[in-house]
C-alpha cells in the first residue's frame, strides 16, 4: 500500500530551502531516519515505485545530501511514465534545484526548460529559470522570464527585482532604479525586499544605498534577520566607510537602538578602529541601552589592542565572572597577561580557554607564543603542530611554526616546507592580504614575487588600513624603509589602531620591528597617538 504523496511542488523554491526544525537537526535525527527508512522499504517492496524514489530524493535534498538526492531523482525520472505529467514536472523541477545547489547551471537550465513545457505558468519554475539565465549571462532570456512573472503576478516584487538586475546589465540604471523602487513600494514592510535591492544596488556601485537597505532590512526584523547582519559585516570588508556612514545615520535617527551602536562597534573593532569601537561600547553601558557582561570583554579587546593591558585584564576578568564558558575570553586574558610579562599566568589562561573549546586553534597558538617567550621552543613547536592538525587552513600558524623552526630550532628545511604549505592554502585567494602568501614567499627568498603580491593588493584598495599595515611589515623586512613608512602612514591615516602590532609585536613572522629604531616612525606614531587613547 502506497503512502500519500508528500512531495508538493506548489511550494516555491524559497519555501523549499527553508528547512523545518526537524530537518535542521540533521539527517541523522531519528524522525528523518524513520522517514528515509520508510521510503527505502517501499522501494524494496516495489523497485518500480518512482513516487518513493522522488520523495526520498526530496528528503535528501532538504538535508543537503545532493549526490544521494540526484541518484534518487534520476531513478525516479527513468521510471516515471511519460504520461504522468505531474511527476515528470516534479522530477525535473527538483533535479534542476539540485543542479543549482551544485553549481551545474546549464544542467539546471535544461531541467527548468523541460518543467516549463509541462507547466508553462509555474511561477516558481519561471523564477528559477529566469535566475539561472541571468547567472549564465542570458540576459534577454532572463528579462523575458521576469516579464512573464510580472504579467502573471503584477504585485510580485521578485519579478521587479529581477528586471532591475537585467536593466543594470543593460546599463539602464534609471530604469533599474524605477524597478527597484516599485518593488519596495509593493512590499515596504518586507525585510527580504531590502536585502534583494541591496544586492542590485551593489551591482550598480551604489554602496551607500546598498548598506542603507541592509540597515532598513535589519530594522524591520532584527531578531530574525541574521542575513542582514552578516551582509552588513561582509560589506564592511568591501567598503568600510560606506558601512560606518550608514550606521551613523541610523544611530542619528534611532539613538536608543542598542543594536546599531553594537553593530558599529563590532565592525569598527573588526577593522582595527579600536577607539571608535570603545566609545560605542561605553555608550551602550553608560546609557544602559543593553545589559550584557560580554560587553566588558569587547571593551577589553579594544583596550588590549590599544596597548592598555592592565585595563584590558580588569575588564576581561569582569566578563569572566559571569561568562565562564567562552574560550575567546580566556585567550584574551592570556594575551593581556603575556603583554604584561606574566607568562606563566598567560599559559594558564590560554589552557583554560583550550579546556572550554578543545578545537580552538587560537588557544594553542597563544600557549605556543608564551612558551616561545619562556624559551621552551620544543613545547611551542608541539603546540603549533597540534594547531595545524586542528585547523589546516590557517596560513598564519604555518608561518609562525616556520619562523620558530628556523630561528630557534635550526631546522630550515622543515621551515621551508611549512612556508610552502602556507602558499597552498586556498581558503583565501592571492588578492586577500589574509592569505599571507607574500610573507611566505619573502621568507623563502622570493623577494620579487613577495613585492608583486603586496603591490597588487594595495592596487585593489584599502578601506581600513589593514593592507597598508601588512605592506609596512613586508617592506620593512626587505629594508625598504621609505616605502614601509609611507605605507605605515597610510595605514594610520585610515585608522589602523593596533598598538600592540605597531609597537610591541616583534617575535613573530609579521611585524614592523625593523622600523622602531627609525625616528621617522616614532614621530609618525606620536602624530597619530589619538588612535590609541
Amino acid at each position: 500500500m502506497k503512502i500519500i504523496r508528500i512531495f508538493a511542488l506548489s511550494v516555491s523554491i524559497l519555501a523549499c530551502s527553508a528547512l523545518s526544525a526537524q530537518n535542521q537537526r540533521g539527517i541523522d535525527h531519528p524522525m528523518t531516519r524513520a522517514i528515509l527508512n520508510a521510503y527505502t522499504e517501499l522501494i524494496q517492496s516495489d523497485p518500480a515505485d518512482y513516487e518513493s524514489y522522488l520523495n526520498r530524493g526530496a528528503e535528501y535534498y532538504n538535508h543537503n545530501e545532493y549526490i544521494l538526492a540526484l541518484n534518487d531523482v534520476n531513478k525516479a525520472l527513468s521510471l516515471t511514465p511519460q504520461s504522468d505529467d505531474a511527476f515528470q514536472f516534479q522530477g525535473h523541477w527538483l533535479r534542476g534545484n539540485i543542479y543549482l545547489q551544485t553549481n551545474k547551471l546549464q544542467d539546471a537550465l535544461a531541467d527548468f526548460t523541460i518543467a516549463l513545457t509541462l507547466d508553462p505558468e509555474s511561477f516558481s519554475t519561471l523564477y528559477l529559470k529566469a535566475n539561472t539565465d541571468f547567472q549564465l549571462g542570458n540576459y534577454a532570456a532572463a528579462k523575458e522570464g521576469y516579464q512573464k512573472l510580472h504579467r502573471l503576478n503584477p504585485r510580485n516584487s521578485d519579478a521587479l527585482i529581477g528586471l532591475g538586475r537585467v536593466a543594470v546589465k543593460e546599463n539602464n540604471l534609471g530604469i533599474a532604479n524605477d524597478y527597484l523602487e516599485s518593488a519596495v513600494q509593493m512590499s515596504p514592510n518586507d525585510p527580504e525586499v531590502y536585502l534583494r535591492r541591496a544586492k542590485v544596488r551593489e551591482m550598480m556601485g551604489n554602496d551607500n544605498g546598498a548598506v542603507d537597505d541592509l540597515i532598513i532590512s535589519l530594522s524591520l526584523n532584527s531578531s530574525k534577520n541574521p542575513g542582514a547582519v552578516n551582509a552588513i559585516v561582509a560589506y564592511a570588508d568591501v567598503n568600510y566607510p560606506a558601512v560606518m556612514s550608514s550606521l551613523s545615520n541610523a544611530i542619528a535617527q534611532a539613538p536608543e537602538n542598542a543594536l546599531y551602536w553594537y553593530l558599529r562597534a563590532q565592525i569598527a573593532a573588526a577593522h582595527n578602529h579600536y577607539a571608535n569601537a570603545l566609545s560605542d561600547y561605553r555608550k551602550i553601558i553608560d546609557d544602559r541601552l543593553y545589559s550584557y557582561q560580554g560587553l566588558y570583554a569587547s571593551i577589553a579587546e579594544c583596550q588590549y589592542n590599544m596597548g592598555q593591558y592592565a585595563e584590558a585584564l580588569d575588564n576581561v576578568d569582569r566578563a569572566l565572572q559571569t561568562i565562564k564558558n567562552n574560550a575567546q575570553y580566556y585567550i584574551l586574558k592570556s594575551k593581556a597577561l603575556r603583554a604584561l610579562g606574566r607568562d606563566d599566568e598567560a599559559i594558564e589562561a590560554a589552557a583554560a580557554g583550550h579546556a572550554v573549546n578543545m578545537s580552538s586553534t587560537d588557544a594553542l597558538v597563544q600557549m605556543a607564543k608564551c612558551y616561545i617567550d619562556k624559551g621552551d621552543y620544543s613545547q611551542a613547536n608541539a603546540l603549533l603542530g597540534e594547531a595545524t592538525l586542528t585547523n589546516a587552513d590557517d596560513p598564519y600558524v604555518y608561518l609562525l611554526r616556520a619562523h620558530l623552526l628556523e630561528k630557534y630550532l635550526n631546522q630550515p628545511v622543515a621551515a621551508n616546507q611549512f612556508r610552502q604549505q602556507a602558499t597552498e592554502i586556498e581558503i583565501f585567494n592571492d588578492n586577500n592580504v589574509k592569505s599571507l602568501k607574500g610573507f611566505a614567499l619573502l621568507e623563502s627568498g622570493d623577494v620579487a614575487r613577495a613585492r608583486a603580491w603586496i603591490d597588487n593588493i594595495l592596487a585593489n584598495g584599502d578601506s581600513d588600513g589593514l593592507a597598508n599595515y601588512y605592506a609596512a611589515c613586508l617592506y620593512s623586512r626587505i629594508d625598504d624603509n621609505d616605502r614601509a613608512l609611507a605605507c605605515a602612514e597610510e595605514s594610520l591615516k585610515r585608522g589602523y589602531a593596533n598598538y600592540f602590532n605597531w609597537m610591541l609585536n616583534a617575535d613573530e613572522p609579521i611585524n614592523v620591528a625593523n622600523l622602531r629604531d627609525d625616528l621617522r616612525f616614532l614621530n609618525l606614531i606620536q602624530r597619530y597617538s589619538t588612535l590609541f587613547e
